[in-house]
């Protein structure tokens, strides 16, 4: 199953989607001193770890207690840059608390614009992206968190699911706003229960739109795995992303960024399921 490789066609209607709006969506969209100083208060709180897997290795990035359940937490295309990071450092601090790990797919690279973010995850390893969530699982559990899930944003959304297909030592998976491809993993043989969020307006048709959404809750239903679907009226693609650069990049695709009752209502749920499942 690990050798499985996700599909050009995947790949290339995310990307262009995504990719469309390349042009606006320029490093000068947030001004420099602003990004900055969320990238030095977000990296700060951070422990950063190498990760072995393989013949290789890779970094990491983790925050939140020792002992605590452990979420594994997957980049959108950008990298791991200041929106996952903020991401991982809600997480930590929800009630009862956990302890966050973001592994870096990229090996350093991020993409300042969605031109960098296309040709970044077009050249994805994405079976080794799946091996190395593998081993940041492992990780965790050996390292003081005995029950440990997955989550993540767009394409970290699809390889969240993903695992639940593909990686036995997952506990439970949320994934926001993306859908693995076939050739990657079925989500009808989804072996640790899933909770998805997608956005109403979602335009990445077969991805994670309505009926991708849809597609998605069919599939969970034959595997008998405890799942939740829920679509959230008015919003459209990567609705969680509260940074400036975040609104910025939103603002640029067409989305709306005001919609913070359902920000608050996808973290209630997400904590709830995770809670439930890693407590």
């Amino acid at each position: 199953m690990l050798g499985a490789l996700v599909s050009s066609s995947s790949s290339t209607f995310l990307s262009s989607s995504l990719g469309k709006s390349s042009s606006s969506l320029s490093r000068s969209s947030v001004p420099a001193f602003s990004r900055l100083s969320v990238r030095s208060m977000a990296d700060s709180a951070f422990k950063k770890i190498q990760i072995q897997r393989d013949d290789t290795t890779f970094d990491a990035y983790v925050v939140g207690k020792d002992d605590a359940p452990g979420i594994v937490v997957i980049q959108e295309w950008w990298g791991v840059e200041v929106e996952i990071k903020n991401h991982a450092i809600k997480i930590s601090q929800l009630d009862p608390g956990f302890k966050a790990l973001i592994p870096d797919l990229y090996r350093g690279k991020v993409g300042l614009d969605a031109a960098e973010a296309k040709h970044l995850m077009d050249g994805l390893d994405w079976p080794g992206a799946v091996k190395d969530i593998s081993a940041s699982v492992n990780w965790l559990k050996a390292n003081g968190s005995k029950k440990v899930g997955v989550t993540g944003m767009c394409m970290g959304g699809a390889l969240a699911i993903a695992s639940s297909v593909l990686i036995p030592e997952v506990d439970a998976v949320v994934g926001f706003y993306g859908t693995p491809s076939s050739e990657l993993a079925d989500p009808a043989q989804a072996k640790a229960p899933i909770q998805a969020h997608f956005g109403e307006l979602d335009h990445i048709v077969g991805f994670s739109d309505v009926t991708a959404a849809r597609n998605l809750e069919e599939k969970l239903k034959a595997s008998g795995v405890a799942h939740e679907v829920h679509i959230y009226p008015g919003n459209g693609h990567a609705f969680l992303n509260r940074s400036p650069e975040g609104v910025s990049r939103r603002k640029s695709l067409g989305d709306s960024d005001d919609d913070e009752a359902a920000v608050e209502l996808a973290w209630s749920r997400f904590n709830s399921w995770m809670k439930h499942y890693l407590a």
